[in-house]
């Protein structure tokens, strides 16, 4: 009989399934799977080589599924697992946190076998109980400073219900408005959280380096960041919005230089996230022009779903799912093809559609493709670790 001996910290902690021992397991696991397939299946809808019987119409399942199935699931698994560290208080784990992956998955599937009413229910779940959750942690830890994430959690919720309402002809309401609604309030989560991190992150992984603080760039970054989202959600005069979009773009382009980029070069697993981050004021410049009715807003809407927030997912998968599981926060050649695959996706869905516009269609496809794969490496990288224990046998 073979004998595991555990680490003498490791405590009763260690005890249980590994994937329901903390938030990001299941959470990360369930968006890799569920962002490989959704994708590419989505294109085979888009170009009618498929057809299935989804209770919505396609684009809006397409839509609805990226925001609130695939960018929430990687969310709600990085605040469930941050939470624990910023507070000092345990997060669900075990069965409490099985039941909210199960509802996360429920809630996905039923967009093809269920009634419309049974998807919508089980979709509206999921963010109310994490938002109650996360709130009473930090209310208990008297943590103040994370109490907007909060208040964010609680918007995407009245967004996501106002889809379905929209959807189900109770609001009189296109359903686009409340899905832009939703990207517009991950994206201020996005310009939160890269704001604590990712100078951090620099800072830490190159000796003698220094970041100086700026809260006035902070600020500022912000406050512009939510103006021009909000005139972009609201339909605001064209030229007041644009106006905005571009400030929040020059905003973001200074915050950036501040972290200075460049010295990440070697590090694969720090560039990704400054890589993504360039989506931000790229996304902002594409809106700005939009509003001016010079391009489609779909590529800046794009350039905000798949380069910035897809590719700071990727990043954030690996970096956290390396951490708390024990392993060395350094990039392998797999992950840093799948980086290189989400970026390339980014690159074919909003760029190459601008310069070569009559190759929309294959660029389209290679997106899905690229998209795709990437995630499928991520799964086959991190689906062995994220149901295992931590290599020294510790909690998370």
């Amino acid at each position: 009989m073979k004998i595991s001996v555990l680490p003498a910290d490791a405590g009763p902690a260690a005890l249980g399934w590994p994937l329901l021992r903390l938030g990001f397991r299941p959470f990360y696991l369930g968006a890799a799977a569920f962002a490989a397939l959704a994708v590419p299946l989505w294109w085979a809808l888009y170009i009618g080589l498929l057809s299935l019987p989804l209770v919505v119409a396609p684009l809006l399942w397409h839509a609805h599924e990226m925001l609130f199935g695939f960018a929430v699931a990687v969310i709600v698994g990085f605040l469930l697992t941050a939470g624990k560290a910023w507070t000092g208080l345990p997060t669900p784990r075990g069965a409490a946190l099985g039941g909210l992956a199960a509802l996360w998955l429920a809630a996905r599937l039923t967009a093809f076998t269920g009634s419309y009413a049974l998807y919508a229910l089980l979709d509206v779940l999921l963010l109310p109980l994490v938002a109650a959750i996360f709130l009473r942690l930090l209310l208990r830890a008297g943590n103040r400073r994370n109490l907007p994430l909060a208040g964010i959690l609680v918007l995407l919720a009245l967004a996501n219900l106002s889809f379905h309402l929209s959807v189900s002809g109770v609001l009189a309401l296109s359903p686009l408005a409340p899905l832009h609604a939703a990207l517009a309030l991950i994206v201020m989560i996005e310009c939160v959280i890269t704001g604590r991190v990712v100078p951090v992150f620099t800072a830490n992984a190159t000796p003698g380096l220094k970041l100086p603080a700026r809260p006035r760039v902070e600020q500022a970054t912000l406050a512009l960041s939510a103006l021009a989202l909000l005139g972009w959600v609201v339909a605001a005069p064209g030229a007041l919005t644009a106006a905005a979009c571009a400030l929040a773009a020059t905003a973001h382009l200074l915050r950036q230089w501040g972290w200075q980029p460049w010295v990440t070069r070697g590090r694969p697993i720090l560039w990704i996230l400054h890589a993504a981050y360039v989506g931000l004021p790229i996304g902002f410049v594409l809106l700005a022009l939009a509003q001016l009715g010079l391009l489609s807003a779909s590529l800046g809407l794009h350039a905000l779903a798949v380069g910035t927030t897809g590719g700071l997912i990727i990043g954030m998968m690996t970096r956290t799912a390396r951490g708390h599981t024990g392993r060395p926060l350094q990039a392998s050649r797999a992950e840093v093809l799948a980086y290189a695959l989400v970026l390339a996706a980014a690159v074919l869905r909003v760029l190459l559609p601008i310069v070569a516009p009559q190759w929309f269609m294959q660029a389209l496809a290679a997106a899905a493709l690229a998209w795709g794969l990437a995630f499928a490496i991520y799964l086959l990288i991190y689906a062995p670790w994220l149901t295992s224990t931590r290599l020294d046998g510790k909690d998370g």
